[in-house]
C-alpha cells in the first residue's frame, strides 16, 4: 500500500479523535430517570398492615364493653341490672354507649360460639402449641439432629451428606420402618 500524504493522514486522525466515544463520561444511571410512583410492598409490610387492621377491630380496654359510659360522677355495673341513664345526673354519651353495646354483643356471641376451654392469649400457658407447618422443626430420622434435607427416593430426613450416604446403603424395607416410626408411613392399596 502506498503511503498517504501527511495532510490526509492528519485529517483522518482528527476525524477519528472527534468520533471516538471512549473519553465521553457515561454515568451508570440516566440523569432523567425517576423511580416508579407505584410502591410494591414486601410480605413483612403486608403482614404488619394486616395485624394493625385486625388489632384496630379487636376489642381493647377502651371499647371492650367492660365499662358502660355513665354520666360523670355516677357508678354502675355492666351486668345489665342498671341502664346508663338510671340515676344519672347528666345524659350519657350515646355514641360511645352504642359503640360499647356493639362490642358487648360481639363478645357475647364469641363466648357463645367458643364456650369451652380457656381463652388463648400470649400470656396464657394453657393454650395449645402451634400446629402451623412453619413452626414445626424437622429432625433427622437416623441421628435426631436438625434435618434441613429430605431424600426424594426414600422420603427420609437427614442432617448431612454422611447420613445421606448411610440412607442410600439401607436395605429394602428399612426406610419404611423409619417412616413408620415417625408416623409418615403411607401404604397405598
Amino acid at each position: 500500500m502506498a503511503p498517504q500524504d501527511p495532510v490526509a493522514e492528519q485529517t483522518h486522525q482528527q476525524l477519528l479523535n472527534r468520533l471516538d466515544i471512549a473519553p465521553i463520561p457515561r454515568p451508570f444511571r440516566n440523569p432523567n430517570w425517576r423511580p416508579s410512583q407505584r410502591r410494591n410492598k414486601n410480605v413483612k409490610q403486608l403482614l404488619s398492615e394486616a395485624s394493625r387492621k385486625e388489632a384496630s377491630t379487636n376489642p381493647t380496654q377502651a371499647n371492650s364493653g367492660a365499662t358502660t359510659p355513665f354520666a360523670a360522677g355516677t357508678s354502675g355495673t355492666t351486668d345489665g341490672s342498671q341502664t346508663p341513664t338510671e340515676g344519672a345526673a347528666r345524659a350519657p354519651n350515646f355514641s360511645q354507649a352504642a359503640q360499647n353495646l356493639s362490642a358487648l354483643v360481639l363478645e357475647k356471641n364469641a363466648r357463645a360460639t367458643f364456650p369451652s376451654g380457656p381463652a388463648v392469649t400470649y400470656t396464657n400457658i394453657e393454650s395449645a402449641p402451634s400446629l402451623h407447618p412453619s413452626c414445626q422443626r424437622h429432625y433427622c430420622d437416623i441421628t435426631g439432629l436438625p434435618a434441613p434435607y429430605t431424600d426424594p427416593k426414600t422420603r427420609l430426613r437427614y442432617h448431612d451428606k454422611e447420613v445421606f450416604a448411610v440412607i442410600r446403603t439401607l436395605g429394602q424395607g428399612v426406610p419404611e420402618s423409619y417412616l413408620e416410626a415417625r408416623g409418615a408411613h403411607i401404604v397405598l392399596k
